[in-house]
């Protein structure tokens, strides 16, 4: 069954060729796996090995081009007919005299396309050196340009139906962040906190379940909480540690992230300002956020509040999000900080995460929302407080 109406796809499809026309482009090369899902459906842990998605502005279907075993995987979960599912075999995998660019040149040959302009996502994580270096070595009649997230700006405003799975995907996540809540406590090892979060996020609710997120649960401890990007170990929690939990829910590989600090039974002072501060902060960015303004704009926001109290922070505070594969589940188009001036549109989605890494102590509290007609909605309503878990095993 399609995760939507073939019609939906079709939108996509035309909006996408849309943009080749503008770009001057007559073949698409699609090789990030959120991409070739916006366009196809196609859902499979296959990415390991080269895959990708063919546009050309005379078909009235994309292509799919994959390994041989992944095909049913493609008819089972697209909407292309088998005429537009182009298997290589298994001799083109891991080989030392064979790859699966030399196949894809072939293919286009086939096609007549080996001399006109063909992009490909040039930064797309699972497009290597090596597959340039073969299309250049095999196509040099051919003009190649770089596509990377062209398809990315297409995906930016989301549909009603996207929408919905990703409001299931926050009930996902505020359910993920209750169980890592209720799982710390001192003692507890770090990985058995996360696992429970996983248990969590795959099993869903009882009306629909999860899927496994583009990013694990990061879970940075102790002093670590410095480093905003450390998962766990399997080190057991003592009283006083801070507990940053980044997570998502994951729906029809939709994601809504949420990002909490708890502490184990005794705040520091610091701590404790800390989160009013970035309370205060992206609080005042929701605030203003309506369609017509900047993404630059809501940073700014926030950067005037945390100035006040003498804090500067030179990273992005969020960024466009929805569809994805690991390892990201952001967009790569606009992102909260100074200097982008993306206008926001109704149905733009985005993870606000303005957290506070100083020397000693960081601090995360994030908000997804979308953007409304007339202001913005939050995904999620979990508290936005430093949670504070008291030590049940002394009370």
């Amino acid at each position: 069954m399609l995760t939507f109406p073939i019609s939906e796809y079709q939108v996509r499809l035309n909006n996408t060729k849309k943009r080749m026309k503008e770009s001057g482009i007559d073949v698409l090369l699609i090789t990030d796996p959120a991409n070739m899902n916006y366009l196809t459906g196609y859902d499979a842990w296959s990415f390991y090995v080269h895959q990708m998605v063919v546009i050309m502005l005379e078909e009235e279907q994309p292509y799919w081009i994959g390994r041989g075993m992944d095909a049913k995987s493609a008819r089972y979960t697209t909407w292309l007919d088998d005429y537009h599912i182009y298997p290589y075999a298994d001799n083109y995998i891991q080989s030392d005299t064979k790859h699966p660019m030399d196949f894809v040149a072939d293919f286009l040959r086939t096609k007549k396309c080996e001399a006109k302009t063909i992009a490909v996502e040039l930064d797309a994580y699972y497009f290597t050196a090596k597959c340039y270096m073969q299309l250049i070595r095999h196509l040099p009649n051919a003009t190649l340009k770089d596509g990377t997230n062209l398809v990315n700006w297409v995906r930016i405003i989301k549909s009603d139906l996207e929408i919905i799975y990703m409001k299931k995907a926050a009930e996902i996540a505020e359910n993920a962040m209750q169980t890592a809540f209720d799982t710390i406590d001192i003692g507890v090892r770090q990985c058995d906190v996360v696992a429970n979060i996983m248990y969590s996020q795959i099993s869903g609710t009882e009306d629909f379940g999860g899927d496994y997120p583009s990013i694990v649960p990061l879970l940075p401890t102790g002093e670590k909480t410095d480093a905003c990007h450390l998962t766990w170990s399997d080190t057991p929690l003592k009283q006083g540690d801070p507990v940053i939990i980044e997570l998502a829910g994951c729906h029809q590989r939709y994601h809504v992230p949420l990002a909490r600090t708890v502490v184990v039974d005794m705040p520091n002072d610091e701590l404790s300002e800390l989160s009013k501060i970035v309370k205060e902060g992206i609080n005042t960015a929701i605030d203003i956020i309506r369609p017509g303004i900047t993404c630059e704009e809501i940073e700014m926001a926030w950067r005037h509040v945390i100035e006040r109290y003498g804090i500067f922070k030179e990273s992005r505070i969020g960024y466009s999000m929805g569809l994805n594969y690991p390892p990201d589940w952001g967009e790569h188009t606009a992102s909260l900080r100074p200097g982008d001036r993306t206008v926001l549109e109704p149905n733009m989605t985005f993870h606000m995460i303005p957290g506070i890494w100083l020397d000693s102590v960081g601090i995360e509290i994030s908000e997804s929302f979308r953007v409304t007609e007339t202001g913005c909605e939050r995904f999620t309503e979990f508290p936005q407080e430093l949670y504070v878990k008291p030590n049940i095993r002394l009370a």
